[in-house]
């Protein structure tokens, strides 16, 4: 056991103050002191943070990800100096992109070896020497980024940047923490604060009420929403709100969360539906894009903008028509809102005829679905309609599913029913993080059923070793289901796209469309876990029981079904 206290208890007490639950590792040679704080946590039986070893960047800050959707809690993610940034690049561009709140550290030399009393090692030196350092690497990708200056700021330079993470808007944040720094003498303060919890944004009282009265006024009012699901407490104040005037919701394109229940007869899809045409007045609830092309709005609808960050920092291009922003916590004003309507007066007959018009709207959208299903039940090959219809069947009520399909996207939005807040993510940004975020998921929900969707291309992009490793270590079992159309579909439709007539479409060449093809399901068996090949409809269903008994047992699955288009 050390007999003095160094920069290593510092990094870990700096956790311990922000409410960490886990440190998400892929660690090089700098972190012997946080390791060596590590074994006096353990042997001393003190409270703090768990460390993970994940055995890759990319799983490290995914497995970060997926956890603080379902708990809300930033949790942080340590890194090795320049190359394991560069390696955990692609997740830290995620967390930005969905103002993931994640406090990521790496190492670094000070000394290059040249400091005789500290030998940090020749690899410094020679093959880690990062000109302008790692803060330069992953600046362009993160909120705020720094380089701790010495021992005496350490621990507070780790708070406040883990505080800073949680502000509005919430994103990663990056600390290089040097090797000689966390050698020195540690004085921790006398008063240890814990890190309050970020306060709620509000938008103005007057401000709702204007909006409360567009709404009461409104004949033929619309909702869009991308990410209000995220959060738990907006779900239940969308659908307060939808409900109390019969509002219709639509989730746009790149609904990455469950919005809204799928099975609510106030539901009517997603994307761009006529009713966002016809509308008179258009919320948009978390959306950074909610139509598409960005300055396609709405032909006749005055439009108001309801979310904490209605303008994406990460965003190049970003028309908002919106003529009034409601901005601030989205679970809050939404509540507000409902609240400032009930005062303004409903118009109760008018609120029963739009909801029966748009419940009968509901109704034949659905009926149309489940005829698009029932017609591929007949087939004797798998459509992704029926694999989604199937899945819906055979997965229990609180199944958490984590979307990163590609090409099946629009299959998996119709047809794959999942229901209640957090059942649904979608992954974002680079391809290869759904297994990760799918872990994290499971890892903050253990109790739940997940199941990671993708693509066979998609399926290649995934640190796939490394998450099966993990899995099977930390009990962590899920079910991944891949939608294999035997190639890289995207890319062939979008050469077709471009060159309806060129060489590629007369004489079918598609270079973009090749993918090495294995039995993706005999990569599960070295970790213990469960794999099927599934070809057929008739051994669908079976297959699907089989493989999420095992997953019950705390076996991962892999079932790699072959798809007809």
């Amino acid at each position: 056991m050390r007999n003095q206290t160094d920069g290593g208890e510092a990094v870990l007490q700096a956790f311990r103050s922000l409410g960490v639950d886990y440190v998400m590792s892929s660690p090089g040679s700098e972190w012997g002191a946080v390791w060596e704080a590590l074994a006096s946590q353990k042997l001393t039986n003190s409270p703090g943070p768990t460390y993970l070893s994940c055995a890759h960047e990319t799983l490290a800050v995914n497995l970060a990800i997926g956890y603080t959707y379902v708990t809300g809690r930033m949790q942080a993610v340590m890194l090795h100096t320049g190359v394991g940034l560069l390696q955990g690049t692609m997740g830290i561009d995620y967390a930005q992109r969905h103002g993931i709140p994640m406090l990521v550290v790496s190492g670094e030399s000070l000394s290059y070896g040249d400091n005789p009393d500290f030998d940090p090692g020749a690899q410094w030196q020679s093959i880690l020497s990062a000109v302008g350092g790692p803060v330069r690497l992953v600046e362009p990708l993160v909120k705020w980024s720094q380089q701790v200056g010495s021992i005496s700021t350490m621990f507070q330079q780790l708070v406040s940047a883990g505080e800073l993470a949680q502000r509005t808007p919430a994103g990663p944040v990056y600390m290089c923490v040097p090797i000689e720094n966390m050698a020195q003498p540690w004085d921790p303060p006398a008063d240890l604060r814990e890190a309050p919890p970020a306060p709620k944004t509000a938008a103005l009282a007057a401000d709702v009420e204007q909006v409360a009265e567009m709404l009461t006024a409104s004949v033929r009012p619309a909702i869009i929403t991308e990410t209000a699901g995220r959060d738990p407490a907006a779900y239940a104040a969308l659908v307060e709100l939808a409900e109390l005037l019969a509002i219709p919701v639509v989730e746009a394109r790149w609904a990455f969360y469950a919005n809204f229940p799928k099975d609510h007869p106030l539901h009517q899809g997603y994307h761009r539906p006529a009713l966002i045409d016809e509308a008179d007045l258009v919320l948009t609830v978390d959306c950074s894009a909610p139509w598409y092309p960005p300055s396609h709005g709405p032909e006749k609808a005055r439009v108001v903008a309801v979310g904490e960050v209605p303008f994406s920092p990460n965003l190049v291009y970003q028309p908002n028509l919106a003529e009034i922003f409601l901005e601030g916590d989205t679970g809050a004003t939404l509540a507000l809102l409902a609240e400032a309507v009930r005062a303004a007066g409903v118009d109760e007959a008018a609120v029963a005829d739009r909801h029966g018009h748009w419940a009968a709207a509901h109704e034949e959208r659905i009926a149309a679905e489940r005829a698009v299903e029932a017609e591929a039940a007949e087939k004797s090959t798998i459509s992704p309609a029926a694999l989604c219809a199937a899945l819906s069947a055979a997965a229990p009520d609180d199944t958490i599913f984590v979307d990163e399909t590609i090409t099946h996207r629009g299959a998996v939005l119709s047809h794959l029913r999942y229901g209640g807040p957090q059942s649904y993510f979608r992954t974002t940004g680079g391809l290869g993080q759904g297994l990760g975020v799918a872990l994290g998921v499971k890892l903050a929900a253990p109790e739940r059923t997940v199941i990671s969707i993708m693509g066979d291309g998609t399926f290649m992009y995934n640190p796939v070793v490394q998450s099966l490793a993990l899995a099977q270590h930390e009990n962590l079992p899920i079910l991944i289901v891949i939608f294999n159309n035997e190639g890289y579909a995207a890319m062939k439709y979008n050469h077709r796209d471009y060159y309806p007539d060129g060489v590629g479409a007369a004489n079918d060449l598609w270079y973009g469309h090749p993918i090495t093809d294995f039995d993706y399901a005999e990569l599960v068996h070295p970790f213990g876990g469960f794999g099927r090949r599934v070809e057929t409809m008739a051994d669908l269903p079976a297959a699907l029981d089989e493989a999420l008994e095992a997953v019950s047992g705390g076996r991962t699955a892999i079932l790699n079904v072959i798809l007809d288009v």
